[in-house]
Order: structure tokens, then sequence, then C-alpha cells
């Protein structure tokens, strides 16, 4: 048997064993049949994901309603300074993308991995080949944290979109040095102050170097800003995120902040 036909065994193997630990249905909504290739979710849940399309900031890709001409920065990033030249989402976090990243993140419900890789690598991937890029990196835990969760939700989609893109995976370019609190009910100042000195890149071979930061999901910016500040200390030339979900409640109305157009 060649290495190919033993890899489509090992995977119908897996999706088996899957199958006998976890019911072939939708672990969204628990009504149809969803394959584990598919990340149990199924064709209807799948059709409620949202994703983010123009027009959106340009910096750090909040989506807005309406009707915007050319490129232009909300007014929280115009009043920030980044350290990063962009964020993007592939999706809103909402609806099954929202039960399936908590899931995945706070109960090792790693069945969803596929799911929301999948959704990162379909948005991610066809802009990064337009520029060449030295590594692909997660945001990293606290130790602590990292052995209360036993995994780093980001790092697994880091190595997934490092595969389906070429580009080097490398989880060791940042450390959290600091253990922060919750970010959940923080305000902006409040989650921009816990996490002030909470990354510390670690070793070199950072000088010049063009960095894609992977989380999953993204809201008000300020871990992707400090683990962004962190690399450009190092070094690094450019820095842009990439997260799988973005954490706004709604689309921001062309209205509620005049675009620089």
């Amino acid at each position: 048997m060649n290495l190919a036909a033993l890899a489509r065994f090992g995977r119908r193997f897996a999706d088996t064993a899957l199958g006998l630990i976890y019911p072939p249905v939708c672990q969204i909504c628990g009504n149809e049949r969803a394959a584990a290739d598919a990340g149990f979710v199924c064709r209807t849940c799948h059709a409620q994901i949202r994703f983010i399309e123009p027009p959106f900031c340009n910096r750090c890709g909040l989506p807005f309603a309406g009707e915007i001409s050319g490129a232009f920065e909300c007014s929280n990033c115009r009043e920030l300074e980044l350290h990063f030249d962009h964020a993007r989402a592939a999706v809103t976090l909402d609806g099954p993308v929202q039960t399936a990243l908590h899931r995945f993140k706070y109960n090792r419900a790693e069945w969803f991995e596929s799911f929301l890789a999948r959704l990162l690598i379909e948005r991610a991937a066809p802009e990064l080949a337009n520029e060449n890029w030295d590594f692909i990196a997660p945001v990293p835990l606290h130790p602590v944290k990292l052995r209360e969760r036993e995994f780093n939700q980001a790092d697994r989609l880091a190595r997934r979109l490092a595969k389906a893109t070429g580009i080097r995976h490398e989880s060791g370019l940042l450390r959290r040095v600091k253990p922060t609190e919750t970010q959940t009910r923080l305000s902006r100042a409040e989650r921009a102050a816990n996490l002030r000195g909470a990354f510390a890149a670690a070793g070199d071979g950072l000088e010049k170097a063009r960095v894609v930061l992977v989380d999953d999901v993204l809201t008000t910016g300020a871990t992707a800003n400090a683990a962004a500040a962190a690399l450009r200390e190092a070094g690094a030339a450019r820095v842009v995120v990439w997260t799988v979900a973005r954490g706004t409640l709604r689309p921001v109305l062309a209205c509620e902040s005049a675009p620089n157009i």
C-alpha cells in the first residue's frame, strides 16, 4: 500500500472512529446529518455563516453597513496607536461560528477544528498569496492558562493555515509573560491596560521579518495589538492579523463613524 492509499485509509478509519463517538449529526443544531470532514456542521447551519465583505475598515477589518467607496479607517483606529498593519477576519462572531468557537476553545470540542480552520483558510490564503511572508505565528497563551486548557486554539488554527499556504509556522516567536484576566467584560481601555507588557518576543530572527499573527477572534484588537507591539520591538517589518471571526455585535453604520476617503 503506497503512502497516498495509506493516508486515505487513515482518514476513513478516523472518520469511522469519530462516528462511533459522536453521532453523524450536526453538533450545532442536532437536527441534520453532518460528516466528520465537515466538522459536524450541517448545510443549514453553514448557510447561516456571515462572511465579512467590503466595506470594512482598512486597518481593523470592522464591517460597515452602507455604501462606502475607497479605503478608509474607522474612528476607533484613528484614535489608537496600532502596531499591526491591518487585521482581517473571515466571518462575523455569531450563530454557528460563535457556538463552535466557544465549544472548541472552552470545552475541547476538537471536532470543530476543521470547520473553523476551513473558514479561515478560505479567506486568508488567497490574500496571503499576494505577498511574501516569513512566518505564521499564533497568539500565545500564558503557561498557566495553557495547562488549564491543555491546548492553544490559536496555534491549532495557525498550523492549519501554514499548511494550506506553505508559509512557515513558528509557535515560538512570542511568549505570554504576564497572566491577564479574561477580556470578556472589559472596556476597550481596560483591555489595553490589561494586556500592557503581556507579550515578549522569544529569541532572535525577527529583524525585518514579515509575520502573520493568528488568533480565533478579534474584538477590540487589544490582544492582537499588544502581541504585534512585541514583534515590532523585536524588529519585525510587517505584522498582519488574521482571525476566524470578528467579535462585533453588529456591523457599524457608515453614518456612525465617518470614514477618511
